[in-house]
């Protein structure tokens, strides 16, 4: 019943930027942590950002200093803004969830992602 719609994926060349958005819907209670991923071909899915409730924000490694991970609760989106891209960026980003619905029911979902591709 929470469906999770990502956009804002593209082609860029590298150095360029994005923004990211990820809307949740649905019968929406409290959202704990949204969170962004990505998977490039031949690798596995790896954690890229999230931002909880209370606003507090981590980083994987090899974003910090150019993705910047945000929300408005009040929309149930969040947005990760990438710069500065590399062509090992090239994923398709997916964004999560995880809460509790109307029925205080727990809630872990995802989106179906959006691509990004970084051309040298």
């Amino acid at each position: 019943q929470v469906q999770l719609v990502e956009s804002g994926g593209g082609l860029v060349q590298a150095g360029g930027s994005l923004r990211l958005s990820c809307v949740a819907s649905g019968r929406i209670s409290s959202i704990n942590v949204m969170s962004w991923y990505r998977q490039a071909p031949g690798k596995q899915r790896e954690l890229v950002a999230t931002i909880t409730s209370g606003g507090a924000t981590n980083y994987a490694n090899s974003v910090k200093g150019r993705f910047t991970i945000s929300r408005d609760s009040a929309k149930n989106t969040v947005y990760l803004q990438v710069n500065s891209l590399k062509p090992e960026d090239t994923a398709v980003y997916n964004c999560n969830a995880n809460g509790r619905d109307r029925g205080w029911q727990r809630f872990d979902s995802w989106g179906q992602g959006t691509q990004v591709t970084v051309s040298s």
